[in-house]
């Protein structure tokens, strides 16, 4: 295998990623636009929370369904519906004339959304040659940052421009129309391509995806692991993830999907620009453009992940990860405390409020500058009311400055390891035949829990403070360091088929702390060897077993009762072929 993959494997995945593209433009501009229309609209936080939260409803519903279709129609057809419904609801949401309207265009671009973040990944991690899976995989998620740094600069550049947030949604029709035009080009998956009897064409596939150069030995091996995948799978259900071997990674995808939400990231790319008019930065343009600097870093250090997530693997990024955003949580609740102060924000009168920055943030108060005092709004007998607040203390110009840095740092973090990972190992863990409804599974658990964090996050400012909700997402954090320590399992190197052996006969914590060698596969019974063929899946099995492990040369008592029954095995098989020649 050459050092890169064909330029065949780049233009694929270019087109697929523009669907990445999507999700993160639909999810980031609403960060910019959102700060407009609430003035303009005259919008309530929990008005404010469903507009947010309007995108990640159609996506639970876009990520359920799209699993679904996924195995019975394809992922090319997928990704085609999942581009369309971008347009319309993008069409929806330019021409929307109230809130209702503009509700509804957001789930229809939700739905577009659901289906392309389950989609994607799953279609990229079956076509990438193994050896580069982890970094084409996260080349979707440098879309999806590249999408949230785009919306940022196109909400800044259209901040003072009439109508502008309408501009805002009717851009992200053009790529999606883009997308529409590659479509005629993109193979389908292999696997499904073997799952629906056409071999021939699955094999063309792989031979564009591996290369020229590689040998017909690597493309017929790739083919009949998934033959031999195939010919062992027995979950085509929904209930059948119930069992053993499907639900233990099941947990770990829907956990790891839950985490990524619960961390509170979203609500940074959300509501960026209202944390950081919170946080001190007094115009909608000025805390659009330091929310510009946010989605450049998280864009930054996802294409740093793509450089070192198949060299270091993908649990050590988890927990560096899990790790820094605990601290970065820390730093943003203490700058809080010196921009707000811990106060809830449910005060009878505005006069109660001391601060600007809790001030502000109830909905019937603004602060006057001049009195420095906070009144009602509307109220006469101030001129100078505003929700902008300017720092002019000490303390409150080193809170803000210290909310700045800390939410960079948390951004960095999340984008070297917890940004991606999660996609990466839901597109690898589970078996061929499960692999979509479970991943549609694992992508309506992230959607589920972003629509709770995201209608929830400005409610919880107002009750628990500010501080206290960035310090309750690092809670869950550190709950999710102890789960990746002992429940995550390392997959960086193995083909699809030998990742899903880690979760054959063991539990979870025994394979967090193992390496990534797949267990050896079952012993075979008799009636499996009454075959010439069953002789040799068998064999072939064992072979790849062994070509993978990398084993210390200390050998258990354990390991010698299994090399017995290995050897015993193999004698088995040989007898057999001899008595049959």
């Amino acid at each position: 295998m050459s050092a890169v993959p064909p330029r065949f494997v780049f233009f694929v995945v270019f087109c697929i990623t523009i669907g990445g593209l999507l999700f993160g433009y639909d999810t980031g501009v609403i960060s910019g636009a959102l700060v407009v229309i609430k003035d303009e609209w005259h919008l309530s936080n929990t008005q404010q929370e469903f507009i947010v939260g309007g995108t990640t409803l159609g996506a639970i519903a876009g990520g359920l369904f799209a699993g679904y279709f996924a195995d019975r129609w394809g992922r090319r057809v997928i990704t085609f519906l999942a581009s369309v419904v971008f347009i319309i609801g993008a069409l929806i949401m330019t021409f929307s004339r109230n809130y209702s309207v503009l509700i509804s265009g957001r789930v229809v671009v939700g739905l577009g959304v659901g289906a392309a973040s389950m989609v994607v990944p799953l279609y990229i991690g079956e076509l990438a040659p193994k050896e580069f899976r982890g970094r084409l995989v996260t080349l979707n998620v440098l879309a999806i940052t590249g999408g949230q740094l785009i919306a940022y600069l196109i909400a800044w550049g259209l901040a003072d421009v009439h109508n502008g947030w309408r501009w805002m949604f009717a851009i992200s029709a053009f790529p999606a129309a883009v997308q529409l035009c590659c479509l005629p080009w993109l193979p389908e998956s292999p696997r499904v391509l073997i799952r629906h009897g056409q071999e021939d064409r699955a094999r063309a596939i792989l031979h564009r995806v591996y290369g020229s150069k590689v040998p017909d030995s690597v493309v017929d091996e790739e083919l009949e692991s998934m033959h031999r995948s195939m010919r062992t799978e027995s979950a085509t259900r929904y209930r059948d993830l119930l069992h053993a071997t499907n639900f233990r990674p099941l947990v770990v995808a829907c956990v790891l999907q839950l985490m990524q939400q619960f961390s509170g990231f979203n609500t940074a790319m959300y509501y960026s620009a209202t944390i950081l008019k919170m946080a001190g930065f007094s115009s909608t343009k000025s805390a659009t453009q330091f929310s510009i600097a946010i989605a450049a870093t998280n864009m930054v250090m996802t294409v740093a992940a793509i450089t070192i997530i198949d060299r270091y693997g993908r649990r050590k990024l988890l927990l560096v990860s899990f790790v820094g955003m605990i601290l970065g949580l820390i730093l943003l609740g203490i700058a809080f405390i010196f921009i707000v102060g811990l106060v809830k924000i449910t005060k009878d009168t505005c006069a109660e409020y001391a601060l600007c920055g809790a001030c502000t943030l109830d909905d019937k108060c603004n602060w006057s500058p001049g009195a420095g005092l906070c009144a009602s709004k509307g109220d006469g007998m101030f001129p100078d009311l505003t929700d902008a607040c300017d720092s002019t203390t000490t303390r409150e110009r080193a809170g803000t400055w210290l909310a700045l840095a800390s939410l960079v740092f948390y951004v960095a973090l999340y984008a070297i390891g917890l940004g991606n990972v999660p996609w990466l190992v839901q597109s690898e863990i589970f078996a061929n035949g499960i692999r979509s409804k479970a991943g549609s599974i694992a992508t309506a658990t992230n959607w589920v829990s972003n629509f709770i964090v995201s209608v929830t996050f400005l409610t919880m400012t107002q009750h628990i403070t500010a501080s206290g909700t960035f310090w309750f997402y690092a809670g869950i954090l550190s709950a999710g360091v102890c789960f990746v320590f002992a429940m995550v399992p390392e997959t960086k190197g193995l083909k699809l088929e030998d990742v899903q052996k880690l979760f054959v006969g063991s539990s979870l914590l025994f394979l967090a702390r193992g390496t990534n060698t797949p267990p050896p596969p079952p012993l075979p019974k008799p009636d499996d060897l009454s075959s010439d063929e069953g002789v040799q899946d068998t064999a072939a099995e064992f072979s790849d077993a062994a070509a993978t492990t990398n084993a210390p040369p200390s050998i258990t008592r354990h390991e010698r009762r299994s090399s017995r029954r290995s050897s015993s095995g193999s004698g088995t098989s040989a007898s057999l072929v001899n008595r049959d020649r």
